[in-house]
């Protein structure tokens, strides 16, 4: 009995954990710079994977959402002197509306067109901000951007206080994100990446949803973007390029593709290896390529789904109740909306 309690009452105990550690870590030696970095990339990973994930949409533009964010973040901050709360809002709208535009151009196509499309269109941003010299300082980016005080009363120039600011903002997209898995909304996400022919003749508005959820991707990494700016005070063209995509790839597949800790885990790991090991120089590149390889060989459900399988933790990968998700969980992935015993719908989304 108590078992199965510890078992049911899983992932939030794991999630206290993992907050009261975040709570605690300026305190018990890890480095303040290290942990926002972290924590950073965790809330791109994770908007990433509400996309991928949860959506089952595969985009290689995630970049631009978060660099764009970053230029727009720092640009205003360093020359017009707006306050940093402002700034961060003004980057992750700049996200939302480039999510707009690369999504309606994008979501008409599935699969590898859809990834290829996002890959074209941000490597054409890419190249547009190399040449936009005045607005992005070309290849030395935007420097010395001034961190400023929060609502007036905050000095975030105290590594303290811009470690718990980094902290509230990335908790806040993470509970966004949970949130979101669990209305109505998500549950015909879910139920669109499973089976999108049934999703469709249920009535459905399959492309509506779709851009919806990418918009909602391209903003949280936008906020991942603009925070960032804050943390190191600097915007370059590292963060459009297209290896910030392939990273937060392989972030959320090291830590497990439709999880809600697992983009968590995986960018803690990426990022830990990317800083403890940068003494290799380019062999931290053939490092991560490796620990790529061992994931998905021997990890198909990523770390995370790796414990939950070894300790048993059913609901651990997705934190649901719905039938849906338990029985895709049950089943190993399959394609469990086909089966006559799950009430989609139930789960409606009314319009």
């Amino acid at each position: 009995m108590q078992s199965d309690l510890a078992q049911k009452n899983a992932p939030l105990i794991i999630a206290a954990l993992m907050l009261l550690l975040a709570l605690v870590s300026p305190f018990i030696g890890l480095y303040p710079v290290f942990m926002m970095k972290a924590l950073c990339f965790a809330l791109l990973a994770a908007a990433f994977n509400l996309l991928f994930g949860y959506g089952g949409l595969l985009s290689f533009g995630h970049a631009s959402f978060f660099g764009t964010a970053a230029y727009v973040t720092g640009y205003t901050m360093k020359y017009w002197g707006i306050n940093p709360e402002v700034g961060i809002v003004l980057g992750t709208l700049a996200a939302t509306v480039l999510g707009v535009v690369f999504g309606w151009l994008s979501i008409r196509r599935q699969g590898i067109y859809f990834a290829m499309v996002t890959l074209a269109l941000a490597q054409m941003l890419y190249f547009f901000y190399l040449q936009a010299g005045g607005f992005t300082g070309g290849e030395d980016g935007i420097q010395a951007i001034p961190r400023g005080h929060l609502f007036g009363v905050i000095n975030l120039n105290q590594p303290l206080a811009m470690y718990y600011t980094v902290l509230a903002i990335c908790i806040g997209g993470f509970a966004l994100i949970y949130r979101v898995v669990h209305s109505p909304f998500g549950q015909v996400l879910k139920a669109i990446r499973e089976n999108e022919p049934r999703a469709i003749s249920l009535g459905y508005r399959v492309e509506r949803i779709k851009l919806l959820v990418f918009v909602l991707s391209a903003a949280l990494a936008g906020l991942a973007g603009a925070t960032k700016t804050l943390v190191f005070q600097l915007a370059t063209l590292n963060d459009v390029n297209w290896s910030v995509s392939g990273d937060v790839i392989l972030m959320t597949l090291v830590g497990g593709v439709g999880t809600l800790f697992g983009p968590i885990i995986g960018a803690f790991v990426l990022v830990v290896i990317s800083t403890y090991l940068a003494g290799f120089g380019s062999w931290v590149t053939m490092i991560q390529g490796a620990i790529f390889i061992v994931c998905v060989m021997s990890f198909r459900r990523g770390l995370c789904g790796w414990v939950a399988d070894r300790f048993e933790i059913a609901r651990l990968p997705l934190v649901g109740s719905d039938p849906l998700v338990a029985n895709v969980v049950k089943a190993g992935f399959r394609r469990a909306l086909s089966e006559p015993s799950i009430p989609l719908k139930d789960t409606s989304l009314h319009e």
